[in-house]
């Protein structure tokens, strides 16, 4: 696996990367040679927060932590990687599709839980309405998405709000 290390507001000492790649070679024995890990390391305001995205054929993993220290946030994310791709792992075998993770037999025990479920289903009405109503929307209703129809596309996209405050839109290709 190539591994990728940025830092954002951080210089990354050979101390730190050492540490990412011994813990990321954790994850070795389920991707190819060929899968990039990228680690972004980054410090806001006594806010540690290390990212990890592992891109591969079909998707992303990615997981992110924040805590008061890096050596924390670090060790959080990557647990947080392999339990994703343990459940992961599990479900694309499940669908017998082969070639995404390497060939290695992974040494951990299956544990019977099929990971998270829908457990409740809503319906409602979507009405066209422009970006700025949906903005208006989300901060009425107090929610972190907002789903409707853009009026001057005619598509449906999802207005959510980021971390840092501001908000992003999701819009279908087709």
């Amino acid at each position: 696996m190539k591994i990728s290390i940025f830092g954002k507001n951080i210089e990354v000492s050979e101390y730190l990367e050492n540490i990412v790649n011994k813990k990321i070679r954790k994850l070795d024995k389920f991707f190819s040679d060929d899968t990039e890990a990228m680690v972004t390391l980054s410090v806001e305001h006594n806010r540690h927060i290390a990212e990890v995205t592992i891109p591969y054929d079909g998707g992303v993993i990615r997981a992110e932590e924040v805590t008061g220290d890096m050596y924390a946030s670090i060790d959080n994310v990557i647990n947080k990687i392999e339990k994703q791709v343990h459940r992961f792992r599990k479900r694309i075998e499940k669908d017998h599709r082969s070639g995404i993770f390497s060939e290695v037999e992974p040494d951990y025990e299956e544990d019977e839980d099929e990971g998270p479920r829908i457990v409740r289903i809503k319906h409602f009405d979507i009405k066209p309405m422009s970006e700025e109503e949906a903005m208006l929307q989300i901060e009425l209703l107090g929610h972190s998405f907002y789903v409707f129809e853009n009026a001057e596309t005619g598509s449906i996209n999802v207005l959510y709000r980021r971390n840092d405050g501001n908000y992003g839109l999701i819009e279908p290709t087709r």
